[in-house]
Order: structure tokens, then sequence, then C-alpha cells
């Protein structure tokens, strides 16, 4: 396993998309994928890092300086595979919505670059009869997320503003939609494309 690694380069990817989209889904199965295949130790799951940062940061005055915090993480652990749930597309996203700020994100960019990061940008198909179903999901689940709550109509628009950062972003990105779950096959796409299949 070690001369595996030597040759290896670890990947790197953000998962991007609107709430409902399925990131954490889709997120458990490449783990579930990376992280046996790569572990080296028998007393901790190193064969790949999974980071999440979302509720109560992105769209905040906290943003900018946890991703800059999580930067420093990645480059301390630049060897080993990371998957990110939620980065600065996100906030850039929610600030966007929140506050009406644009933020550059240029100098992240170019780390992450540096990084060889990708982003996965994960789409709902844009039909309020499957986000009913999906908000329903996310309530039966986080009955909390109900203080949060939108309409239908609200995660379409926040949808059409993440394809727009993703298309603006400098790095290499797919787009996968999520038409049901689970779905093998848009698993089976993500390995394919970072090239584990």
């Amino acid at each position: 396993m070690k001369l595996l690694n030597k040759l290896y380069m670890a990947q790197h990817l953000i998962f991007e998309g609107a709430e409902l989209a399925g990131k954490s889904w889709l997120m458990s199965q490449v783990y579930n994928h990376l992280e046996p295949k790569y572990n080296q130790n028998k007393n901790i799951l190193d064969g790949c890092h999974w980071f999440n940062c979302d509720i109560g940061v992105y769209g905040t005055g906290h943003g900018q300086k946890v991703i800059d915090g999580y930067l420093g993480i990645f480059e301390e652990l630049r060897e080993k595979n990371l998957i990110v749930e939620k980065l600065h597309i996100s906030d850039k996203v929610y600030n966007q919505i929140y506050n009406n700020l644009e933020l550059d994100y240029s100098l992240v960019e170019d780390r992450l670059q540096n990084l060889d990061f990708k982003i996965i940008l994960i789409k709902f198909p844009e039909d309020e009869n499957i986000l009913e179903k999906r908000i329903q999901d996310r309530l039966n689940i986080y009955p909390n997320y109900k203080n949060i709550l939108h309409s239908a109509t609200w995660y379409i628009e926040q949808q059409h503003k993440y394809i727009k950062a993703v298309k603006e972003s400098r790095l290499p990105s797919l787009v996968v939609e999520t038409n049901t779950l689970p779905d093998d096959k848009l698993v089976q796409d993500i390995l394919h494309w970072i090239g584990e299949q």
C-alpha cells in the first residue's frame, strides 16, 4: 500500500450544490470507496478525510475566515484524499442571497488549484413535487430545519446561483443530477471522472 500511495495522486474534491440536492449521500458513497482502498493505519481511518462546514457559517462574517482555516488544513493534508461538503462556492452563493454581497474568491481558487481540487456540482431536477418530498424528508430527519425552511421555488433559484458560480470557477468541475436517490450510476460516474473506476 505504501508503494501504491507514492504513485497515487490524492483526490481533492469539493461537493457543492443547493440544499436538498443529495450531496451527503453521494459523498458517503465516494468516501466508502476511497477510505478502505487507501487506508494505511489499523487504528485510524486515514484513507479519506471528510470535511463539512455549513450550518451557521457560510453567508456570515465567519465564512471567509473558516475557509482560510480549512485551506491551511488542506495544505497540511495535501497527500491525503480529501472530500469537502461545501466551501467557497457556498459562501459566495449565501452572501449573494442573504447579504447582497459579491465576494471575490480568486485567491482561494489559486490555493485550491495548487492542491488540484475539483468541484462536483450536485443538482436536483427542477420539479416542485420532487422538492416538496425532499423538504419533508429533511424535516423528518432534522426537525430544526423548519426554522430556515423555504419554498420549492426558492431552492430552484438557489440552484441557479450555484450553477452560475461553478461555471465562473477556474476549478475543473463535473455536474450530476440526482433524479432519484440512491442512484449507484451517479456514484460510478463520479468515480470514473476522478479516475477511480
